[in-house]
């Protein structure tokens, strides 16, 4: 490799810097920039001269400065101390330079993403002298309540442990080391570095046929995520995308959440960093926090940093992935990171494509959700793991045909549309049960743990969808000549369709028991529902009046059955009795 040298700023354009003299310079490569050492990273070369998307402030840098190459791409720390962390874009612990520089994070500043000074209690797993490989499981510490940290060999690394030995240590000291096949030795610690942009190596992809469970009724009976899924959330202003994505993260069924705030308004970042420490995890009573990394890199943030911030957190997604955990992504917005590659494609000179965004803007799109999957994990021993990715999407006005959109569409596979209309009615979540879709679907049944409530529920969500479309065909016949001019049927089938909406697909996320339902309590209350349209058909053919049907006092019970407690399923069941009593009593008043 060449020698690295030294180069000086030629020129400065908002974000990006262009420095010559830049010999043995590589892309991506890490630099620092001027006397006050802000970090930034090569984008493009053109002989010794590079150009440089900095990740901070540019305000100040002249032509003539200094710019340091340090020779090695963005890297993340990965090791214990990760869980319960609040970073930025490029793994800067926000609440250190907090207690380090005040409120206000000073430019350049390079405090390390992991704690030097905590220790870690270490177990070996292996005995010294075994054959270990890059990914290979050495040791254990237990990072918190909820996640054993699992200590892997690194990448490319193979050959016999030795001084292995069980105590506490920082991430950075010796825990043992490895001699390899040619004699030379390499230092094992509690923490490995990986760069951002290069997906990390497993030994399988396996099919992506296993449900992950949201909490979300809307979501897990119309359009489920496989674990190892992708999906995207486009909607406009106030349809509740960062609402959607902030009750994913806080009840989804995976061990670990990493949270990536990409350009949104710092208030809704805010809204995170002071709810996920209060709240308490539904699958094991511990704090929420106990299983997920934060990375907030805000709208007043610098562009760049949004660029390089959904890099760094699917790293750390990938890497507990590769412990044999289920990992779920949440990335709000990309959107936002496609605005900050095109503001740099735009200071580089490049040639636009469609809406100014770089003709790369799809390969980049498509090669971070693609880091997703659901795995067989490298090393021993066997482990299986899984990377779920959602992302938001902000489109202006909310046109789903912007070039973002299109470009995550042609890569995800489940699409949770959020409509203006459902989210001036106040039905939230507002995602539209006739344009949303999941490709996930056909596969998911058998994935339940009782394999007879799968198909059955499955099929249930076929009728409702069925009735629902339905519904879309004959609201405009009634909004026309009224409900009086179509059959009883119909006029039942419009009942049953505004109670599948209100009472099952709409979802209250401030209040304690609705705003996250277990799959068993989903299966029973669209159950419910279809049982009272069923009786009410019954009814209808032994010449009951579908207006007695709907006054039956029952209908207020199904309404009120998404807020009875989720350890009380038997009390929705209860109800379809009086269901069958109270439909009972109607055929009595009538041959009466």
């Amino acid at each position: 490799m060449a020698e690295l040298k030294s180069g000086r700023i030629i020129k400065v354009a908002g974000p990006v810097v262009m420095a010559e003299g830049m010999m043995g310079a590589r892309m991506y490569d890490v630099v620092r920039v001027g006397a006050e050492n802000l970090i930034g990273e090569i984008v493009e070369l053109r002989g010794e001269k590079a150009s440089i998307q900095v990740y901070e402030d540019t305000v100040g840098i002249g032509p003539g400065e200094e710019v340091v190459n340090t020779g090695a791409p963005l890297s993340v720390e990965l090791g214990p101390g990760l869980i319960e962390s609040i970073y930025d874009g490029i793994q800067r612990p926000l609440d250190q330079l907090v207690e380090a520089q005040g409120e206000y994070i000073k430019r350049g500043s390079a405090i390390p993403g992991l704690r030097r000074e905590t220790k870690w209690h270490f177990k070996p797993t292996v005995d010294n002298g075994s054959e270990v490989v890059a990914g290979d499981v050495v040791g254990e510490v237990q990072e918190s309540t909820l996640v054993n940290h699992k200590i892997m060999v690194p990448a490319g690394a193979a050959g016999k442990v030795d001084g292995l030995k069980e105590g506490d240590y920082t991430v950075d000291e010796i825990i043992g080391g490895m001699t390899h096949a040619d004699g030379s030795k390499t230092e094992l610690k509690l923490m490995q570095k990986w760069p951002v942009r290069r997906p990390r190596l497993v030994k399988q992809r396996l099919n992506p046929n296993k449900v992950l469970i949201t909490g979300q009724r809307v979501i897990d009976a119309f359009f489920p995520i496989a674990r190892g899924g992708t999906a995207c959330v486009p909607g406009p202003f106030g349809t509740g995308k960062t609402v959607v994505q902030h009750q994913l993260a806080k009840w989804v069924d995976a061990d670990v959440v990493v949270y990536v705030g990409c350009g949104e308004r710092g208030n809704e970042m805010t809204d995170v960093l002071r709810e996920f420490p209060e709240l308490i995890d539904p699958h094991s009573g511990e704090p929420l926090m106990k299983r997920v990394v934060l990375l907030a890199n805000t709208s007043d943030m610098p562009v760049a940093a949004r660029e390089a911030s959904v890099y760094t957190g699917i790293t750390i997604a990938e890497y507990y992935r590769d412990m044999g955990y289920s990992v779920a992504l949440m990335a709000d917005s990309t959107s936002r990171w496609a605005e900050a590659m095109r503001e740099i494609s735009t200071r580089l000179e490049e040639m636009p494509a469609e809406e100014g965004y770089p003709a790369y803007l799809g390969a980049r799109i498509a090669s971070f959700y693609e880091r997703a999957g659901r795995v067989v994990c490298a090393g021993s021993p066997e482990r299986e793991g899984s990377l779920s990715v959602i992302g938001a999407v902000s489109p202006p006005g909310g046109d789903l045909s912007d070039t973002v959109v299109q470009a995550t569409l042609h890569v995800v596979k489940v699409f949770w549309s959020l409509q203006a209309r459902l989210a001036q009615q106040r039905h939230f979540p507002a995602i539209d049960w006739l344009t949303s879709y999941s490709f996930y679907k056909q596969h998911l049944p058998d994935s339940f743990d009782d394999k007879q409530m799968g198909k059955e529920f499955s099929e249930m969500v076929q009728q409702a969808m069925t009735l629902l479309e339905q519904e879309s065909q004959l609201i405009e016949i009634v909004r026309l000549v009224g409900a009086e001019s179509i059959s009883a049927q119909d006029r039942m089938a419009l009942e049953t369709s505004k109670s599948i909406r209100e009472d099952f697909l709409h979802q209250n996320a401030f209040h304690k028991v609705d705003t996250f339902t277990p799959v068993e309590k989903q299966y029973e209350l669209l159950k419910l529902i279809l049982h009272f349209h069923q009786a009410g058909l019954t009814a209808i053919d032994n010449g009951i009046d579908t207006s007695e049907i709907f006054k039956l006092p029952v209908r207020e019970d199904i309404a009120r059955a998404s807020y009875i407690d989720n350890n009380k399923t038997e009390q929705v069941i209860a109800i379809k009795e009086s269901i069958d009593e109270q439909v009972k009593g109607l055929y009595e008043a009538v041959t009466s």
